[in-house]
């Protein structure tokens, strides 16, 4: 979702603004840094429109855990959860993610300025 924002706002990309050779972002929470992604946005007069966010995996199945997680990306970046949509889909068994080895994520973000 970072990225997705970043990329809209075409600020880079999250290991430019957070990279993984800093020990500062060392296992950090990836709800703060949407946090600071949301800071950055605004102090260069973005603001979030919506967000949709797909996980590409076979197990475990989120659909429990969607309405929190849309309330936690909603809060982070301080929009309605209205705005904010999460799905999950499988990939039917096939490569390594419908192996179980893995997963994916994709986000596209509409922003607007302010």
């Amino acid at each position: 979702m970072a990225d997705a924002l970043l990329g809209a706002a075409a600020l880079g990309d999250i290991g430019t603004h957070f990279p993984d050779t800093d020990p500062r972002f060392k296992g950090i929470s990836s709800i703060i840094l949407l946090r600071q992604v949301a800071d950055l946005l605004a102090g260069h007069l973005f603001a979030v429109g919506n967000i949709d966010a797909t996980v590409v995996l076979e197990s475990p199945h989120i659909a429990p855990y969607v309405e929190q997680m849309r309330q936690n990306i909603a809060e982070a970046l301080r929009v309605p959860i209205q705005q904010i949509s999460v799905k999950a889909t499988t990939h039917e068994t096939l490569g390594f993610i419908g192996a179980g080895d893995g997963a994916a994520a994709h986000a596209v973000a509409l922003i607007t300025t302010q």
